[in-house]
């Protein structure tokens, strides 16, 4: 299926960040969509990284280095001169966040300035995308979702970090980006993504799969926090079609997007871990009884009524189907060919949005 008009075939796309779990997800899915990949990340952390599992090493052309670097990071891409470029490396984790504050508002706040500034002292590139997260906004824990409007936030360094990272965005594009350019530039906002490769710590999949792994139960710290679970490729699809409309129309779509789940698929963490346990037939869980934990949000929605109506994108999966890819790529991963493993799944994703009239970049 041809879902973005085959914008990406035979262009050089370069990613910060795609030793990581979305990272090395959107590189498979470029490559597979004809370009040619570079990387720029820190080297994969553990054996079963999507990463690794991919050999990825010997697929795309991968640089190892510090988002924190810049004359590394800039000379890189005067080297590799890339039309689309997609910053996705960060320090990822709330929990982690608390332990080592430093890193994280180093990372993702410096790291956010570096990557624009290679980005505006890079002539060839045309759109330029930069992934944060849904824990940017000022969470009011309320019922509705936000939107791309609402005010940043954040209550721990992770939040706190992405806040920043958007206002970060938000400075480049109104004083190098919105006129006198040939580069367009946006940031995009995903909810909890899930699915097979990511192995993090403190994530509640991974902790599952690990867990079954060593025939032990998931020990759960908030199971009635409510989160807006999704697939990998559901945001990784919201990603490809901005940068694609970026490239053709420039600044009618800069800015900030939201892409998440519909409202019914957002769910309990025990709900989604009870769903992977009955569909996968196995695992046990049981609640965490310490009282006093880091702050974690309990409620959070994103509003993606922007994306649907101006980027014409929308979810493929409804809430089980979820579940099943993302059991199904942890299952992938036992076998030899995760690689084609993964192009299955993406394959199989692609059908399910033909099926359903969903035409992403048209």
């Amino acid at each position: 299926m041809n879902i973005f008009n085959n914008i990406y075939k035979n262009k050089k796309v370069l990613l910060t960040g795609d030793t990581g779990f979305k990272g090395s997800w959107l590189a498979v899915w470029l490559n597979e969509l004809g370009a040619e990949v570079f990387g720029y990340a820190l080297p994969p952390q553990r054996e079963e990284d999507n990463f690794v599992k991919c050999n990825l090493t010997n697929i795309i052309h991968h640089l190892d280095g510090d988002i924190r670097d810049l004359n590394k990071l800039k000379d890189y891409f005067e080297e590799v001169q890339p039309e689309f470029v997609f910053h996705l490396a960060a320090q990822p984790l709330v929990l982690e966040s608390y332990k080592n504050p430093h890193y994280t508002f180093e990372t993702n706040i410096m790291g956010t300035v570096n990557f624009f500034e290679a980005v505006r002292n890079t002539k060839s590139i045309k759109a330029a995308v930069n992934i944060t997260s849904d824990k940017c906004y000022h969470n009011n824990e309320w019922v509705w979702g936000y939107r791309e409007n609402d005010p940043m936030g954040g209550k721990d360094p992770y939040s706190a970090s992405k806040g920043c990272s958007e206002l970060i965005t938000n400075a480049y594009l109104n004083s190098y980006f919105t006129t006198h350019t040939d580069c367009f530039i946006a940031s995009a906002r995903a909810g909890n993504v899930i699915g097979g490769g990511d192995w993090a710590e403190n994530r509640i999949v991974p902790d599952f799969f690990r867990a079954l792994k060593k025939g032990q139960s998931l020990i759960i710290r908030n199971p009635e926090a409510t989160r807006p679970w999704q697939h990998v490729l559901e945001p990784l699809s919201g990603y490809l079609n901005l940068a694609a409309k970026l490239y053709k129309d420039g600044n009618k779509y800069s800015g900030s997007w939201n892409f998440g789940p519909l409202d019914q698929a957002n769910h309990s963490v025990s709900t989604l871990v009870n769903e992977i346990i009955r569909y996968l037939g196995k695992g046990q869980a049981i609640i965490d009884p310490v009282s006093e934990k880091p702050h974690e949000a309990n409620l959070l929605k994103l509003d993606i009524s922007k994306a649907v109506q101006k980027l014409n994108w929308k979810p493929v999966l409804d809430f089980n189907e979820t579940v099943e890819f993302t059991v199904n790529g942890y299952v992938d991963e036992e076998k030899s060919d995760t690689y084609d493993k993964r192009k299955n799944q993406i394959e199989a994703y692609t059908k399910l949005a033909n099926q359903r009239n969903i035409e992403w970049s048209h």
